[in-house]
């Protein structure tokens, strides 16, 4: 299965949702209840605006995502955070490309 990420595709799937950009709670629930609102915000911020970014695999997203985590953390001085397995599987639900 391949999967994408774009700020637009991320609009979309919280306006799905009905939800907003600042409904901190109801994106923690969608993206895989605690600390969902922050791999919500890893994704978004990885993926320049305008741009999609696309992987073959859900093993290729995580990979990225947590890649991306690292990167930062290392700038910010900070413990990587790990997506916990429901942050994962909500991640990979919600960025899953259609057949």
């Amino acid at each position: 299965m391949h999967y994408s990420v774009s700020h637009h595709k991320l609009k979309l799937i919280l306006s799905a949702h009905g939800l907003a950009t600042g409904d901190a709670g109801g994106i923690d629930q969608l993206f895989g209840g605690k600390d969902g609102y922050y791999w919500y915000g890893t994704v978004r911020d990885m993926c320049p605006p305008d741009k999609t970014i696309s992987w073959e695999n859900q093993y290729a997203l995580v990979q990225a995502i947590q890649a991306h985590e690292n990167a930062t953390a290392e700038e910010d001085e900070m413990k990587p955070q790990v997506p916990s397995a429901a942050n994962i599987a909500a991640l990979s639900k919600l960025l899953a490309n259609p057949l």
